[in-house]
């Protein structure tokens, strides 16, 4: 037992005193270069900044297609492309810019809200994906949807 302990005794010494060399002598100075480069280069990232991510479109009556059109600016520093934007259900459809937006630049997303079929209070929203930092941007539309009469099929009144 004591020959176990002592050889356990000096296998942790032989280990502590192996393990002195700094290990700030292992750095690279290339690979500090490199990586603050890299740095750099991901901080220049395209930004979208909206006028207003919500819109309400208020009431309308069930049936109706309304629209609405997002304005924002690539307020970055790289050219803005958006990949896709798409809705929450089928029953959102957005149109946006296919060309890339430089940095300064403003462009459009028109999102279109057809409310055949959904009656109430509806919430929908489209989610963006574009060559951002957080890679998705969400805007957020809501309508107040008057149904129709089962009879005529005419928005019932209040």
């Amino acid at each position: 037992m004591k020959k176990t302990i002592l050889f356990l005794t000096s296998l942790l010494m032989i280990t502590l005193i192996s393990c002195k060399e700094n290990a700030t002598n292992k750095i690279n100075p290339e690979n500090v270069i490199l990586s603050a480069n890299q740095d750099v280069k991901t901080s220049s990232f395209p930004v979208m900044t909206f006028g207003e991510t919500n819109h309400d479109f208020g009431t309308i009556n069930e049936g109706d297609i309304v629209e609405h059109k997002f304005t924002f600016t690539n307020t970055g520093k790289a050219p803005l492309v958006i990949i896709s934007a798409k809705g929450s259900c089928g029953c959102t459809v957005s149109k946006w810019p296919k060309e890339p937006i430089a940095p300064g630049a403003t462009g459009d997303m028109l999102v279109t809200f057809n409310s055949n079929g959904k009656p109430n209070l509806q919430n929908k929203q489209v989610t963006i994906t574009a060559n951002t930092e957080k890679g998705k941007e969400i805007l957020k539309i809501k309508a107040m949807v008057t149904p129709k009469s089962k009879i005529s099929g005419t928005p019932l009144s209040k």
